[in-house]
């Protein structure tokens, strides 16, 4: 499904991915880890388009979207969780849903894709997307439009930012259900946390900008045991996106 091949990324005179190559098959949920200044967020943006690699294409479904937008990557099929999501304002929270969906859901399926981020629906469907909504809610009604864009590819980066643990329990349901309920599709989230691990068909784990190694929590247990004891690397530019 996505192909990246020999992917690096500069900033400020510093390699901030270095010739990075990966396959993320279909029906696939892929755990991207590694320590803080390792790639993994600017990863994610290039991805979705949001930053372009100096280097190295991006295939989708076969077809070379390198040079492809942010719009034109979500109209093949790519949806992406931001950690700080973006507010629309004069959107309600079910406008928002529906959009997402591409059609005229029923209530009662926005009111699920509710439930499952835990949100109580009749509090928060005719809401507006505004500054009124905490960051923890605006991140759980982001999560909620996109269970219900059913994207061909769908990545979070960090979908536990801002999130309390409760919240966060359930998140795990949705990222399952995502998981099984899609056909075809792939989930890719970036995450330290190990109940995210849990789940993944595979984790990726990156370390200064490369991939370090690739396979199962089992497989890779050894591996992130002696990342958890290093100091952690921060690399950021002013605008804070590179982590």
């Amino acid at each position: 499904m996505l192909e990246l091949k020999n992917i690096s990324f500069f900033r400020d005179n510093k390699q901030i991915l270095n010739n990075i190559s990966l396959n993320i098959d279909n029906s696939k949920l892929i755990a991207i880890t590694g320590p803080n200044g390792s790639g993994k967020s600017t990863l994610a943006k290039i991805i979705m388009g949001i930053l372009k690699p100096d280097s190295g294409r991006i295939l989708f479904d076969g077809q070379d979207i390198t040079d492809k937008n942010i719009t034109e990557r979500a109209k093949l099929g790519i949806g992406f969780a931001f950690q700080q999501p973006v507010k629309f304002k004069g959107l309600t929270v079910k406008d928002l849903i529906e959009l997402a969906s591409g059609n005229n859901i029923k209530l009662s399926e926005a009111c699920d894709y509710l439930s499952d981020v835990g949100l109580c629906a009749k509090d928060y469907l005719n809401r507006e997307i505004s500054s009124s909504l905490s960051g923890g809610e605006l991140k759980r009604i982001e999560i909620a439009m996109l269970a219900a864009k059913k994207s061909k590819l769908t990545v979070f980066d960090e979908p536990e930012a801002g999130i309390d643990l409760w919240s966060f329990n359930n998140l795990i349901g949705v990222f399952e259900k995502m998981h099984n309920e899609i056909k075809d599709a792939s989930i890719v989230i970036i995450s330290h946390q190990e109940k995210i691990l849990n789940i993944a068909d595979e984790i990726i784990l990156l370390t200064d900008g490369k991939v370090e190694a690739t396979g199962t929590k089992q497989q890779l247990l050894p591996l992130l045991i002696k990342q958890t004891n290093k100091p952690c690397k921060v690399m950021a530019d002013k605008g804070g996106i590179y982590e």
